[in-house]
């Protein structure tokens, strides 16, 4: 199989740069660890519906292998894990629909479970005989974070209701940041693009329980049950299988995450989405992640901060700008200046004079037509590079509009 990160010409640097605190594109093999909790009596259930699934994932491009074990002190404890050549492929077969379907025989089985992804970084003994030198990739170094989880969630609303949920999701009570002794909440940040929502959030400790937190909160509530009749995906959160698939299709993982040398105190949060071509969202993802690499130590880059969430075809950067986006550099704070990248892996709106309304649309879940090729050439590095207005014009198509953004009070 042919990675992700090979197809763009080789991963991200091998020698791990000490901006980058994650990232899934450095074509390190992925372990992945499933802790399963199953109801008392359904081991047996468990077994047959795990046969089944490990047979269907065995024929999962990337996919290396996987092992199951129980618990020698509680037998309702299940370890389930595999082995991938890369993240791309695990991320693309996990966020897919098909994954959905294929893990629901589960359902009826298991408690709870909790998902674990680990690149590998060292390795003891031989590897496995039939292994392919090219594909047993170990992450140069470890990375160094600055102790925040970072993730998102996406959902779409009917066309029409934007300012309603809008107004809903701007207006409320900010939950409680304490989650537990080790776990905070310290930022949400919630945009919307046409009728697309993201909400973004980092978290200081457990993401799963502060997801859980969050969700238990009466406020949090009221506000969900509020913006229900606009959804395009109908959900029950009174039953745990409706809302279990809701926000598995939710889910919108970062994928990259790079901090600049620079600070400002008086930085801007902003949020871009990327009409990606059908089938091309995780190399878009890429291309914005390389960018946003080789950026982050240019003391003249505006973007401070990067974080790139992907899923499917859904591809969001968030970035924190120095100065406002409106004074920034296009290319900069789009990441993507490349005219042949932009027109092979993006559909922008090639009508830069049309309405709010027909800007919106074509910035919600429908890409638009290829935008016109605007092209001058790069003296620094030889390759075309679009004009300063149209990369202007796509930037302005990709801005997502800002609903909240709210901080913890000692975050």
């Amino acid at each position: 199989m042919t990675t992700t990160s090979e197809r763009v010409s080789g991963p991200l640097t091998r020698q791990v740069s000490p901006r980058v605190s994650q990232s899934v594109f450095d074509g390190s093999r992925l372990r992945v660890v499933l802790l399963v909790d199953v109801y008392d009596g359904a081991q047996q259930q468990f077994l047959e519906a795990y046969e089944l699934l490990c047979n269907q994932v065995a024929s999962v491009p990337g996919h290396v292998s996987d092992q199951l074990c129980q618990s020698i002190e509680n037998p309702s404890q299940w370890l389930i894990t595999s082995e991938w050549e890369s993240a791309p492929p695990f991320l693309a077969w996990v966020n897919s629909e098909e994954h959905v379907r294929m893990v629901e025989p589960l359902h009826s089985c298991v408690r709870d479970t909790r998902s674990l992804r680990f690149h590998i970084v060292r390795e003891t003994g031989s590897p496995a005989p039939n292994a392919e030198p090219g594909k047993r990739r170990l992450q140069a170094s470890p990375r160094i974070g600055d102790g925040l989880i970072r993730h998102a969630l996406t959902f779409t609303v009917k066309p029409g209701s934007e300012e309603k949920v809008a107004k809903i999701l701007a207006d409320y009570a900010s939950p409680e940041p304490k989650v537990d002794d080790s776990t905070r909440l310290c930022r949400t940040s919630l945009f919307m693009h046409g009728n697309r929502v993201v909400r973004a959030i980092e978290v200081r400790g457990d993401l799963l329980a502060a997801l859980r937190h969050v969700a238990r909160q009466p406020e949090v509530r009221a506000v969900e049950e509020a913006i229900n009749p606009y959804l395009e995906q109908d959900r029950d959160l009174d039953d745990p299988e409706s809302a279990r698939v809701f926000f598995t299709r939710a889910a919108l993982p970062a994928v990259h995450h790079v901090t600049s040398a620079q600070q400002d105190p008086q930085e801007e949060r902003h949020a871009l989405s990327y009409p990606a071509r059908p089938g091309c969202g995780m190399r878009l993802a890429e291309v914005l992640a390389r960018h946003d690499e080789a950026a982050a130590d240019d003391p003249r880059s505006p973007v401070l901060r990067s974080t790139i969430f992907q899923r499917d075809d859904i591809v969001v950067r968030l970035i924190d700008v120095s100065g406002g986006l409106a004074a920034a550099d296009p290319a900069a704070a789009l990441g993507l200046s490349d005219p042949r990248q932009a027109a092979e892996l993006t559909a922008f709106a090639a009508d830069a004079s049309a309405p709010q309304g027909a800007a919106a649309s074509s910035r919600g879940t429908t890409p638009g037509p290829p935008a016109e090729k605007q092209v001058g050439r790069d003296h620094r590095g030889g390759h075309d590079e679009a004009k300063p207005s149209e990369l202007a014009r796509r930037l302005e198509l990709a801005r997502m509009e800002l609903v909240t953004d709210r901080r913890s009070p000692d975050a």
